[in-house]
């Protein structure tokens, strides 16, 4: 039966939260703090983060704000370049898809309608998908700034979907598979060892929606 699967895409088709995690462990032995431990620099840098939001631009904000605050000398502008160049190298990375994604999605979208859905900052998301070269295999693309339940509510009004037959597939539980549960939807959670510790939360079932988890996306050709 055609259905309609709703697929994330950093970390769930391209390589993406582990080059922010090359950046903090660069910045943090960069700053060298005499006091603080690498955690608890990661600590602030948090805060900052869940400020300015997503994406490398406003990760490269958050490097900024967290040195500015944690500096153990005089701030100059030779040393903000340095800071603002962990965080700028993050969109110099080649886009990677994962093992198994070209060929899965190329045989998903033969049998199912393909729905693009990520969030983040609009032109930044645009530009990865468009260097990823799988933008034509999906019947939409959808940048949003926050997948809770009412996106999912949203998107199925919006493109009048039948909830029994749609999947969202992702790998993010707080982002990707609970919100999308909620809404009646199916999901299918496919971990990544790197996925970004802000949307790690427990897997939540509900008695509507149907559940899979996988091990890797080239899994999905077994199912769909």
């Amino acid at each position: 039966m055609r259905q309609h699967l709703v697929i994330d895409a950093d970390d769930t088709l391209w390589e993406n939260n582990i080059y922010f995690e090359h950046a903090v462990h660069a910045f943090t032995t960069w700053l060298n703090h005499s006091r603080l431990t690498a955690a608890e620099v990661r600590a602030v840098l948090d805060e900052a983060e869940r400020l300015m939001g997503y994406g490398a631009a406003n990760f490269t904000k958050s490097l900024e704000a967290t040195y500015r605050r944690l500096a153990e000398k005089e701030v100059v502008e030779h040393d903000l370049k340095q800071v603002r160049h962990f965080g700028e190298q993050i969109l110099a990375h080649p886009l990677q898809l994962l093992d198994g994604v070209q060929e899965t999605l190329d045989y998903l979208a033969a049998r199912h309608e393909l729905i693009l859905l990520t969030k983040g900052d609009l032109e930044e998301q645009k530009l990865k998908v468009e260097r990823s070269g799988v933008e034509q295999l999906f019947r939409h693309m959808m940048i949003v700034h926050e997948k809770d339940v009412h996106t999912y509510q949203h998107i199925v009004t919006e493109s009048q979907l039948d909830p029994q037959a749609t999947w969202m597939i992702g790998n993010s539980p707080r982002s990707d598979i609970n919100p999308a549960l909620a809404a009646g939807l199916n999901a299918v959670y496919i971990p990544h060892p790197h996925t970004w510790h802000f949307e790690h939360e427990e897997v939540v079932p509900v008695r509507k929606g149907r559940l899979l988890q996988l091990a890797s996306f080239g899994e999905l050709r077994s199912y769909f």
